[in-house]
């Protein structure tokens, strides 16, 4: 990875990890994939590598994580799906030829040949898009309650009530909010 681009915040669910890439929405946006290839490296290290990525491949995919991102929204605070969203989502998910594995541990995974392009790894990110957008995967999506960040998170925890898209950033940052306000209000005070 190039030390000059910020970390990739990757999480177990594919879909949301690639909505992920651009964080702080509401707040500082910071954009994880600004170059072509970037996207080829966060490809890469989510198991979908490529060879190369062209500028409007970037921009296709870029289209589609804000799709994904609007379509997450929508089901996580029960709203209707933007039309929009959903089109993109569609044609990305039709788009690709990928192959769906099971491995000798029993999960699937998802091989590209070598001659996959960017369009195939995202009729990858499409389809487990779709897969938790349908609730067809046991979870539910969640938003960051992170009033910079807002990201769709889809929540694997045993009571569904997880709070931040990833407890070493969002939440943390909250936490470390919490205990500077406090300290504020008492300042001999050691929690």
């Amino acid at each position: 990875m190039r030390a000059e681009f910020p970390d990739f915040r990757l999480g177990n669910v594919l879909a949301t990890s690639f909505t992920g890439t651009l964080s702080e929405r509401r707040g500082n946006p910071v954009e994880r994939i600004p170059t072509p290839q970037r996207l080829v490296d966060w490809l890469a290290v989510s198991g979908l590598a490529v060879d190369s990525c062209t500028t409007a491949q970037l921009d296709l995919a870029q289209e589609l994580r804000e799709s994904i991102h609007a379509a997450a929204t929508a089901a996580a605070i029960r709203d209707a799906l933007p039309a929009s969203a959903v089109h993109v989502i569609n044609d990305c998910s039709a788009q690709g030829r990928a192959a769906a594995v099971l491995t000798p541990e029993g999960k699937r995974r998802w091989r590209l040949s070598s001659a996959s392009c960017v369009e195939d790894a995202l009729s990858v990110i499409a389809a487990d898009a779709i897969s938790i957008i349908a609730g067809e995967r046991d979870g539910k999506l969640a938003l960051c309650a992170s009033p910079t960040c807002q990201a769709a998170f889809f929540d694997t925890s045993q009571s569904r009530t997880r709070k931040w898209c990833d407890m070493n950033t969002c939440g943390n940052r909250q936490k470390k909010a919490r205990f500077n306000a406090n300290q504020r209000k008492n300042p001999g005070s050691v929690k």
